[in-house]
C-alpha cells in the first residue's frame, strides 16, 4: 500500500510524520501551504475541503483525515512488536490517550484568535490557550510522574508522537514546564529519538508566529 502524508511543517501532521519514521513504513510526503491552500498540484481544498492537515492518502482507500483516526490506521499497517493487539486492555487505553489528546489539548491549543491556521500569536491570544490547556497538561503530567516515562510506560505507544506536537507547541509559544516535570523529561525524550531528528530535519522551520 502506498501511503502518501499531507502535511505542514510543525503542525499536528508531525505525529503521523513521527509514527512513519518510528515504524519504518514506505511513506511519501506531500507539503501543503495552509495561508493559501496550496499543495505541489493546485488547490487543496479540492482534494480536501477541511483545508487542514495532516490528511493521509492511500492508492485503495479515501482520502483519511483527523489525526488520531490517521495514527490508529498507520499503526494497523504494521507488524510492530511494541504495539498492542486490537480490542486488548492497551489497545483501548491507547484509544482513550489519542481522544484525549484530539479534544481536551489540540482544540484547545486553537485559539479563536488565530489568524488562518496559526497557532495563537497575540499576548491576549496565548494567555487564552494557556488557561484552556494548562490543567489538562498537569492531568498528563501526573499520569507520566507514575506511569511513564512514555503514556503506556517503558516503550512508545501510538499516542505519544500527538503528544509530542502538544509540548513542542508549548515550546514555540513559550510556555513553560516548570510545573510539569514529567511532561518536560517526556518532551526532552522524545526529542533524542532519531526517527523525531529525522522529522525535523525533513519538515523544516515551521510557519512563523508572526508575520
Amino acid at each position: 500500500m502506498t501511503l502518501t502524508l499531507f502535511y505542514a511543517s510543525g503542525a499536528s501532521s508531525m505525529a503521523p510524520h513521527i509514527l512513519l519514521e518510528e515504524l519504518g513504513l514506505p511513506y511519501q510526503l506531500e507539503k501543503v501551504n495552509l495561508d493559501s491552500k496550496t499543495w505541489s498540484k493546485g488547490d487543496y481544498s479540492a482534494l480536501n475541503p477541511k483545508s487542514y492537515v495532516p490528511a493521509l492518502k492511500t492508492n485503495d482507500l479515501p482520502l483519511m483525515t483527523e489525526c488520531a483516526v490517521i495514527l490508529e490506521f498507520i499503526e494497523q499497517q504494521s507488524s510492530h512488536g511494541n504495539l498492542p493487539a486490537y480490542n486488548t486492555h492497551n489497545y483501548w487505553k491507547e484509544r482513550t490517550w489519542l481522544n484525549y489528546i484530539a479534544t481536551e489539548l489540540h482544540k484547545n491549543f486553537i485559539s479563536p484568535f488565530r489568524k488562518g491556521n496559526w497557532l495563537p500569536n497575540t499576548p491576549d491570544s496565548k494567555k487564552l490557550v494557556w488557561s484552556r490547556v494548562k490543567l489538562r497538561l498537569a492531568y498528563v503530567d501526573q499520569h507520566l510522574a507514575t506511569h511513564g516515562p512514555y503514556l503506556m510506560g517503558d516503550q512508545l505507544s501510538v499516542a505519544d508522537p500527538y503528544l509530542f506536537v502538544m509540548t513542542n507547541w508549548m515550546q514555540r509559544l513559550n510556555y513553560f514546564f516548570a510545573d510539569l516535570p514529567s511532561l518536560k523529561k517526556f518532551d526532552e525524550i522524545m526529542r533524542s529519538r532519531p526517527a523525531v531528528q529525522r522529522v525535523f530535519e525533513q519538515e523544516g522551520a515551521p510557519h512563523a508566529l508572526t508575520e
